[in-house]
């Protein structure tokens, strides 16, 4: 009977996805899909499936993984000192924190209120409860809206990682001190430490892993499960939680700086394996006639689905700062999930006696039904804003016949441009022709801070001299900008100089390299004078993330006959295309076609899932 269910759990996770694709079922996540056909399946429905050791085991493996996976989520580029964004308190992070403080207090009141009317006892761990969020589930509804990357998506995302954090802290030394262990409490640090040592001791030899690693051998895949056993193995042994582990984990893998492959082969294996048995055991454990057959557990229900509501309401007179109140709302409903930690959190507390297994069981169905309305809210009311669609944002330093139509042409595209130049001629002429030109007397760190220009994605240095490319460039690699374009129109004068912005990590270009490189392909290849003439077809670049994509030979993939693919970069090495080249997570795939085309052909390729 235990391999009957065992197997009856591994259909229904492969069950799920298609049936809800065949269905079309887009506005409840996978992850609440799962959970409710583990109540089908379990003693409150047709009592197929038994829970079980082997059971148990892959449903704390899956917990487990989905933390670790949430911790590798996080964007750490955002706690970075910036100069835009983060001096107005409406960067992610800020706004983030503002919105899980008032998280907290209401929490707390409510958690006051329940126990004033005698509906439950302890309001600390009310307020803890109350103030969870299911990181698990936002993640995977934010990516199934692809806006995770975006500034709402990290915005909510920050929300939702202090909302799994600080309760699971708190939860920790809850259980300490009622369980008569708090003399353990200062042991957690060790488990801090721990993380930080494994960060600095694994840095460099990550690297050297990834060059010797084997498809036989995973090193990479092996180093991240070798991280997540030995944190969770001290998490447990200081008294904390194993799912505190697992995210501290994660962040050190994420700081470690995994490929988008090894990313991917992470992901297959925890959304693909591990993670759909801890939601379909969260259905099945659940005991619904039980829950039924106690009037005073029912009158529970709505109580606490309301509480779970209110608690993060204020959430929204935070996220109006900087988005639309259509989007703040539905932002602030998202943050409602709630799962993941209430099922540790009423396991400790059903073993300290805080509360009966009917009112957990009460607990866990608030906790679903909110988990379910909440997403459905999301993505019913949630309306992309132009921020969600650029791509990237672009600042030209520099303006002339070279490098305004190129602004103009990614303008179109969704990529926020900016412009500036220190030539008031210049500016007098392309300030009618571009969206955002700002002319600047002078052009120095001080005046580009002061209009946040350097709050970029990539800056492109455009003017005719060299050496003032150079000095601009090392500006900005001194601010961090992640990426930077430097003309260099005479290199071959300035060799020592173009070494060192090499080693600095700027990116070099030269107009009179690309003139010939256009030239001979004009004669090699006439009929790219058509493509380049036309405004509507041009060149594009997407790096391979999706995960159904993988592994497909090109002439396969759906939107084939709509672009011509010209070259892929596989780890820095070109590859000539051909019908069965089989593509692998983090090739560079450079196609034409149609730009009303190439903008789906992108996402297609650049989805995770």
């Amino acid at each position: 009977m235990e391999q009957v269910s065992v197997l009856i759990v591994m259909v229904a996770a492969l069950i799920i996805p298609i049936a809800m694709a065949r269905l079309k079922v887009s506005t409840i996540p996978t992850a609440v899909a799962e959970i409710i056909v583990g109540i089908l399946l379990g003693k409150s429905a047709f009592n197929i499936v038994s829970p079980n050791e082997t059971l148990s085991m892959m449903s704390t493996f899956g917990v487990i993984m989905l933390m670790f996976l949430s911790g590798m989520e996080i964007d750490f580029d955002l706690f970075k000192r910036q100069t835009g964004e983060q001096q107005d308190n409406k960067s992610p992070v800020k706004l983030a924190a503002q919105a899980f403080a008032l998280v907290i207090i209401t929490a707390a009141i409510l958690g006051g209120i329940l126990h004033a009317v005698g509906l439950f006892s302890d309001i600390f761990l009310a307020t803890i409860v109350f103030s969870t969020v299911a990181l698990g589930v936002v993640i995977a509804t934010l990516k199934e809206k692809e806006i995770l990357g975006r500034p709402a998506g990290q915005t909510i995302l920050l929300t939702a990682v202090l909302g799994e954090v600080v309760p699971m802290l708190s939860l920790t030394i809850y259980a300490s001190i009622n369980g008569g262990n708090a003399g353990r409490l200062w042991l957690i640090i060790l488990l801090f430490l721990a993380a930080i040592i494994l960060l600095r001791r694994f840095k460099q030899p990550y690297v050297w892993f990834s060059r010797i690693s084997k498809s036989t051998t995973q090193l990479d895949v092996r180093l991240a499960f070798c991280l997540i056993f030995v944190l969770v193995t001290i998490a447990e042994t200081v008294g904390a939680e194993n799912i505190l582990g697992a995210f501290l984990a994660g962040m050190v893998m994420k700081l470690l700086e995994p490929t988008e492959a090894t990313k991917d082969k992470l992901t297959s294996i925890g959304y693909g394996f591990l993670i759909p048995f801890f939601f379909i055991m969260t259905g099945v454990r659940l005991n619904l006639r039980v829950l039924v057959s106690h009037p005073q557990a029912l009158a529970l229900i709505p109580v606490l689905v309301l509480c779970f509501i209110l608690a993060k309401m204020p959430v929204m007179l935070i996220y109006r700062r900087r988005f639309s109140t259509r989007n703040s709302f539905a932002g602030s409903f998202l943050v409602v999930t709630t799962i993941t930690l209430v099922l540790p959190s009423l396991t400790v507390a059903r073993n300290l006696h805080a509360i009966t297994s009917t009112q957990s069981d009460a607990f866990i169905l608030a906790a679903v039904i909110v988990c379910i309305i909440a997403p459905i809210i999301f993505n019913s009311v949630y309306k992309l804003d132009k921020s969600d669609l650029i791509k990237q944002r672009v600042v030209f330093v520099g303006t002339n016949t070279f490098s305004v139509p190129v602004a103009q042409q990614l303008s179109k595209n969704w990529y926020e441009v900016r412009m500036v130049t220190d030539n008031e001629e210049n500016y007098k002429t392309f300030n009618s022709e571009v969206v955002d030109l700002t002319y600047l007397p002078t052009i120095d760190e001080q005046s580009l801070a002061a209009g946040k220009f350097f709050d970029t994605d990539i800056m492109a240095l455009c003017f005719p001299s060299d050496n003032k490319n150079a000095r601009l460039a090392k500006l900005a690699k001194e601010e961090e900008v992640a990426r930077v374009i430097a003309g260099q129109n005479d290199p071959g004068r300035n060799q020592d100089k173009v070494g060192e912005l090499y080693q600095l990590g700027v990116e070099i270009y030269n107009r009179f390299n690309v003139q010939i490189s256009v030239l001979r392909s004009l004669i090699e290849t006439p009929s790219i004078l058509e493509m380049l003439m036309d405004t509507d077809a041009g060149l594009f670049e997407a790096v391979v993330r999706n995960p159904n994509l993988v592994g497909q030979e090109l002439h396969t993939l759906p939107f084939i006959d709509q672009i011509t693919v010209s070259r892929i970069y596989r780890n820095h090495k070109a590859i000539s295309p051909h019908g069965d080249t089989v593509l692998e997570a983090g090739d560079h795939v450079i196609f034409t076609g149609e730009q009303s085309a190439a903008a789906e052909v992108r996402r297609q390729f650049r989805r995770r899932g």
